[in-house]
């Protein structure tokens, strides 16, 4: 009897193995073939635009590139300047919004189940991440410009910080409510309280999707020109200090594209080729840190 049930399992096994391994019908191949096709002409078909701007770029700022431009400020035909100033305004916003916006994400997602502040700075954060760049560049120009009476990098930062706080909040939100509620439960069965669980266990694991948005939220600061008009303006030589017009890469682009002269039209398409690369730097970084939580 067993040795029959046995015979009559591997003779249903060995039916459902030459199933899977007959080769599909010629209908099936050929539109498989036909959506592969058509999904990588799409694909080509989107990325088209993207290769055609990146190769505008490199052909045009490439050929007047020179080592020294990384070094001299825009009044010796360089943009040291504006690239210390963009790490600057960057640095800035970012040490204003990433602890708020870390802070406000936990608190968020592991504090505030039951509390009904909760939908309210949910709600307005969602809203300040669709609000126009130039409005919080106007939002800055109030805040900081009118008090001190100064254009400055500290307004040009905090503009930034506004832009940069609801990725961050939303992103590490996000990030702790992919962590599994069997990891909660653990730490509580092990004796940790809430705030050892929150600090030890779940952030812990969540740092690659944290880190994620705030390399999404760097780079999306880097390339903004609106609210930096309004806040840091610009300076020609380097700044003399915090509280003075600052010169950055996205306003020195903006200001210069249309001037005539030759020099200074090349001048910012290889200026375009810095700022592409430090949008793309902080891209990578945030890719690579989100494969790396994959893979763990």
């Amino acid at each position: 009897m067993s040795d029959s049930f046995n015979s009559r399992i591997n003779q249903i096994d060995q039916s459902i193995a030459s199933e899977l391994c007959k080769p599909l019908p010629t209908s099936r191949q050929v539109f498989t073939y036909l959506m592969n096709g058509l999904a990588f002409g799409l694909t080509a078909l989107a990325l088209l635009p993207l290769l055609s701007i990146l190769w505008e770029i490199l052909h045009r700022g490439l050929s007047g590139f020179r080592l020294e431009m990384l070094f001299s400020p825009l009044i010796e035909n360089g943009f040291a300047n504006a690239i210390l100033g963009t790490i600057l305004m960057v640095s800035i916003g970012a040490l204003f919004s990433i602890p708020v916006g870390v802070m406000t994400g936990i608190f968020l997602a592991e504090f505030s189940q039951t509390n009904p502040v909760t939908q309210y700075v949910r709600f307005i954060t969602s809203i300040i991440t669709g609000v126009p760049s130039i409005v919080v560049g106007m939002f800055a120009y109030g805040v900081i410009v009118l008090i001190t009476k100064q254009f400055s990098a500290i307004a040009g930062g905090f503009a930034l910080a506004v832009i940069m706080l609801p990725v961050i909040v939303l992103t590490t939100e996000e990030a702790l409510k992919l962590i599994p509620i069997p990891q909660r439960l653990a730490s509580a069965a092990l004796g940790g309280t809430r705030f050892q669980t929150t600090f030890r266990v779940i952030i812990s694991a969540a740092i690659p999707g944290i880190t994620t948005g705030i390399s999404l939220a760097i780079a999306r600061a880097a390339g903004e020109t609106a609210p930096l008009i309004f806040t840091a303006l610009f300076s020609q030589n380097w700044s003399d200090s915090l509280l003075s017009p600052t010169a950055s890469l996205p306003v020195l682009i903006f200001n210069l594209y249309n001037n005539p002269d030759p020099a200074v039209n090349q001048l910012v398409w290889t200026t375009s080729i810095i700022l592409l690369t430090i949008v793309l730097f902080f891209s990578l970084i945030s890719r690579l840190i989100s494969q790396k939580s994959k893979a763990n």
